[in-house]
């Protein structure tokens, strides 16, 4: 097997990790403080509608109208079909009001509840907001705002999202296949002595292996996006993330052993040939940028099988959040950026250092437990309670868990002497 990696590149990888961490805490902590400042008893219309609901269709442009006709109202909607994310609160809002949460539209407003949609109820609830209004004290911001160190004031629902794909990507960026592919790469073109080379090599595949990602996250997004308002899509993604997880957790305990979403043993001599190729002397820089991206592009799509799971299940979760747009956009260069910085971390390293290991099969098969974990553990929440990723505090919960336990197997299987 490859030699394991240096100490110099463990080390980077550690401060890596705890940077990304210590932003997160800081990220955490900040939105804590910020969300109780928050004024509780600023009119907030719950509005729980259903795209197969002509009567919630038909009085969706009035509530669209109801923030610009009265500054200082919230209106939240939260759509039923296409996911069960807000059913819980739909029954317990409407049972701590003594009323029946079985039909649609239902308005809530304070203590009163209105339930379907004509004139006299329209301008009953216009007339509890203005009373409502009227009674509110100046406030410093909007209900559905938080104020972050540097960044202003943040919607939470944003923040949340920002969080949980930092966090997925993060755990992505861990990814055996490409690590394996980067350090076996970067090591051999360091044998040619030229720092130029290894700085030409590693910015050409990583920036190939950002745009394919980021191309093939966009095209599976867009799939997503317009099928996950059917019901059942959204557990066809949980259990192939699930799928996608066990496989994973089964390769650490018996790698190489049937199913496996890694780089098949037969593309590996093509890989080899292609990589000692770069370490011609008689390659141009043109030529070694051309041959760079070529054998990148080639790379990524062999290796899609491996990475394949945790874009799945965040365009997912984006689509059940109806994120488009240019919010999709900035969430996408986010994911591509973090998954990035382990392999930016490596990059780094070689550049600098000249000297690289590679990564072995213990290092390989101690991601895969780590990535399974988190993908189950996102799996389970996705299908069953979608709510715990509403927010970054449910997110970090349930990453830390999932963390955890991949900890306490590693230790338990090492001291066991069979890791």
């Amino acid at each position: 097997m490859p030699s394991p990696t240096p100490p110099r590149l463990r080390a980077a990888t550690r401060h890596h990790l705890a940077t990304l961490w210590l932003a997160l805490s800081i990220l955490l902590a900040s939105l804590g403080p910020a969300a109780a400042e928050r004024p509780a008893d600023r009119p907030v219309l719950h509005v729980f509608w259903s795209l197969t609901c002509a009567v919630c269709i038909r009085q969706k442009p009035w509530i669209e109208s109801l923030e610009a006709r009265f500054p200082g109202l919230t209106v939240v909607e939260m759509e039923l079909s296409r996911t069960d994310r807000y059913h819980a609160l739909f029954r317990d809002m409407a049972t701590a009001r003594g009323a029946s949460a079985t039909h649609v539209p239902t308005l809530i407003l304070g203590p009163h509840v209105w339930i379907g949609d004509t004139p006299a109820q329209r301008s009953a609830i216009e007339a509890a907001i203005a009373a409502k209004l009227a009674d509110e004290a100046p406030a410093h911001a909007p209900p559905d705002s938080l104020r972050l160190p540097f960044a202003g004031e943040v919607d939470p629902s944003a923040a949340s999202l920002l969080g949980l794909t930092a966090l997925i990507a993060f755990v992505d960026g861990f990814n055996p296949c490409s690590l394996w592919v980067l350090t076996l790469l970067l090591g051999m073109v360091i044998a040619s002595g030229s720092r130029r080379r290894v700085a030409v090599v590693g910015i050409s595949f990583l920036a190939t292996t950002a745009l394919i990602y980021g191309a093939f996250i966009a095209g599976l997004f867009s799939v997503l996006a317009f099928a996950f308002a059917l019901p059942a899509v959204r557990w066809a993604v949980a259990l192939f993330a699930l799928g996608f997880g066990l496989v994973s957790i089964k390769d650490y305990f018996w790698y190489g052993r049937g199913i496996s979403f890694s780089i098949p043993e037969a593309q590996k001599p093509g890989i080899y040939r292609r990589l000692r190729g770069l370490r011609r002397d008689d390659i141009g820089t043109p030529a070694l940028i051309a041959a760079t991206v070529a054998m990148a592009a080639g790379i990524a799509l062999v290796e899609l099988p491996c990475t394949a799971g945790f874009p799945v299940i965040w365009s997912g979760i984006l689509a059940s959040r109806d994120v488009a747009g240019m919010g999709f956009v900035g969430l996408l260069a986010v994911y591509v950026l973090i998954y990035l910085s382990v392999e930016l971390a490596i990059f780094a390293v070689a550049v600098t250092g000249m000297s690289l290991g590679r990564m072995g099969e213990r290092h390989g098969r101690a991601l895969k437990l780590v990535g399974g974990v988190v993908m189950v553990a996102l799996a389970g929440a996705l299908a069953l309670r979608p709510e715990l990723m509403d927010d970054l505090s449910g997110s970090m919960m349930l990453f830390g868990a999932a963390l955890g336990l991949a900890a306490v197997v590693l230790l338990a299987h090492r001291a066991a002497g069979t890791a």
